[in-house]
């Protein structure tokens, strides 16, 4: 956990380093480059924001962290009831390890139930938020918009035991604009150019590991750069080809152990 570490309301002027850091955060993860600088946007000018519980995470003057509220609707047929969701939280990539998102979840979680919202649901990664709390969705009758239930759809109740609410859950019809990639464009020109990186053909999921390029070997261990860090680390027992200065990798970060980092996968940039 870092000292000094300030959880509190974002400011008009942290809005430029808020979103460089959430696209930091997810660039790469679920396909090559990332949106969630955009999706930040929509969300501030969107009418179902909810400033009042969203939060930034501020360390040493630094935008490291942040999650983002907004309203969302669970329908069964003409039912309609009122409830929150977030997204994204983002954290910055080398400072990974310290809970920053784990302060983030707390806090506004806190924050959401004084306020009196009845519940939170989401979709999001089923290995991560049941620790604060999240079920699946399918234990409380919610399914996606087009009936579905699966691990991702997960509800937290607050001020609701959820008894009396289920049907098919549906965030703000701002996500829509998410799609338009001309603006998404202009967007990115204001932000760093970073390297695109494509894993394999279709969906990538790159959450409990992360992708990197091999800087230097020495002494079987291998240091690989990953933003500006370089992390050392060894070959998992069950990689099945070894990799060389230059090669990209996916790596399991240990971040309480120096050298406790394993190279898992060596792939070829498809995008390369």
């Amino acid at each position: 956990m870092l000292n000094n570490l300030i959880i509190r309301a974002e400011k008009p002027s942290d809005y430029k380093n808020t979103e460089l850091m959430a696209m930091r955060s997810f660039w790469n993860k679920y396909f090559p480059a990332a949106t969630e600088h955009f999706m930040i946007r929509i969300i501030r000018e969107s009418k179902d924001y909810i400033p009042e519980i969203s939060r930034v995470a501020e360390w040493n003057g630094r935008i490291v962290g942040a999650v983002y509220y907004t309203r969302a609707r669970i329908v069964d047929g003409d039912v309609s009831h009122d409830v929150i969701t977030f997204g994204p939280l983002a954290v910055e990539p080398t400072l990974e390890g310290h809970d920053i998102g784990g302060m983030l979840m707390r806090e506004t979680i806190r924050l959401a139930k004084e306020a009196g919202f009845s519940g939170i649901v989401l979709m999001g990664e089923p290995y991560y938020y049941p620790r604060f709390g999240f079920r699946r969705g399918a234990e409380f009758g919610l399914t996606d918009p087009e009936g579905n239930t699966f691990d991702a759809l997960m509800c937290l109740p607050l001020n609701n035991d959820f008894s009396d609410i289920k049907g098919k859950y549906f965030e703000s019809p701002d996500f829509e604009k998410l799609e338009d990639q001309e603006r998404l464009a202009e967007i990115n020109k204001e932000f760093p150019e970073y390297r695109k990186v494509k894993v394999q053909e279709g969906f990538m999921q790159i959450f409990e590991q992360h992708l990197g390029v091999v800087e230097a070997i020495e002494d079987g261990i291998y240091m690989v750069r990953y933003w500006e860090l370089v992390i050392s680390a060894k070959l998992s027992e069950n990689l099945k080809e070894t990799p060389v200065v230059g090669s990209d990798v996916q790596f399991a970060w240990n971040h309480k152990v120096e050298g406790g980092s394993m190279i898992t996968k060596v792939f070829k940039n498809l995008l390369d």
